[in-house]
C-alpha cells in the first residue's frame, strides 16, 4: 500500500502524505488534510477501534497521547505530535496514569498487542493474571526444556514473586517499549489493561531505557517499592514471549536469561 487508506467520512480529504517508517505491524503516513491539519494515518491489520479506545482511556487518565481524530475498522487517524523531549514530565504523567486502579487485574475485553490477540478477562491477583493470560498461552512456542522450566515456575515461585508486594491493579499502557515513546514526550500504540504498574516499567527497560529524568519524574509522584528490580525480569517474560511468537526462537535465550535473573529455577 503506497498511498494512505480512505479516511473516515467525517474528516477532510488528504492534501498530501508521506510514509512513516518503523512500524512492524501497521503502516502509517504523516498527512496534511485539506483544512491544514497535520495528522498521522495508520492502516492496521486489527480492529483500529481497540487502539483508539486505549488512547482515549490513557488520555482520560492524564496520559500524554495524541488525540484520536477518526477511526474506522482498519484505519486510525491521530493528531501528529512531536517533541521537544520532556522525560521528567513523561515519568510523572505515567505515574499519574498508574494511579488509576481497577477492581481486578485484566480488562473487560480482549484487545491486541502488536498484531497478536491479547487475552484479558479478570483475575484477583497479578501473579494469576500474568501466569494465566500472559505466559501459559505462549508455552507451546518454546523449546521443550524451556517450556517445562517456565511451566514449573508458573506453578508456584513466579506468582508468589509477583504477588509478594501486593500490587494494586493499575491502568497500564501495556506495550511500553521505547519505540512506543515519541520524542521523549508522547505515548502511542497502547495495549491497555489493569496490571501491576511495574509491568510498564519492566517493558520500558527491555529494549533500551529512558534517561534518569524519567525515573526522577516518576518517583516524585509514585516511589517504587522495594524489590522492583528483582521482579523486573519476571515481568519482562510476557513481552519476550510475544517476541518469540512474532520473530522466532532467536528470542529464546532472552527468555532463559530473564528466568535466571528473576531467580526462577
Amino acid at each position: 500500500m503506497n498511498a494512505p487508506p480512505q479516511l473516515p467520512d467525517d474528516l477532510p480529504a488528504i492534501r498530501h502524505a508521506t510514509p512513516l517508517g518503523g512500524g512492524d505491524t501497521a503502516r502509517a503516513w504523516r498527512a496534511q488534510l485539506a483544512d491544514g491539519h497535520h495528522v498521522v494515518v495508520k492502516a492496521t491489520p486489527y480492529d483500529a477501534g481497540l487502539e483508539a479506545e486505549g488512547l482515549r482511556v490513557l488520555a482520560e487518565a492524564g496520559g500524554p497521547v495524541p488525540a484520536v481524530l477518526g477511526v474506522a475498522q482498519h484505519v486510525l487517524v491521530m493528531e501528529h505530535v512531536a517533541g521537544p523531549a520532556d522525560w521528567e514530565r513523561l515519568g510523572a504523567a505515567l505515574a499519574h496514569v498508574h494511579g488509576h486502579h481497577g477492581e481486578g487485574f485484566g480488562w473487560y475485553r480482549d484487545n491486541v498487542i502488536g498484531p497478536l490477540p491479547q487475552r484479558n478477562g479478570w483475575r484477583d491477583s497479578s501473579g494469576a493474571f500474568v501466569v494465566e493470560r500472559r505466559i501459559r498461552p505462549y508455552l507451546d512456542d518454546l523449546p521443550h526444556e524451556v517450556a517445562r522450566r517456565l511451566a514449573a515456575a508458573c506453578d508456584g515461585p513466579l506468582p508468589d514473586l509477583l504477588d509478594a508486594h501486593a500490587p494494586a491493579p493499575s491502568l497500564v499502557h501495556g506495550d511500553l517499549w521505547t519505540g512506543n515513546v515519541v520524542d521523549g514526550r508522547w505515548l502511542v500504540d497502547p495495549a491497555v489493561h489493569h496490571a501491576d504498574r511495574e509491568t510498564d516499567l519492566a517493558m520500558l527497560t527491555l529494549f533500551g531505557a529512558p534517561p534518569p529524568a524519567f525515573w526522577s519524574g516518576y518517583e516524585a509522584v509514585a516511589p517504587l517499592p522495594d524489590g522492583w528490580r528483582r521482579r523486573r525480569p519476571a515481568l519482562q517474560l510476557p513481552p519476550l514471549l510475544v517476541h518469540v511468537r512474532l520473530f522466532g526462537h532467536g528470542f529464546v535465550p532472552s527468555v532463559v536469561r530473564a528466568l535466571d535473573a528473576a531467580g526462577l529455577p
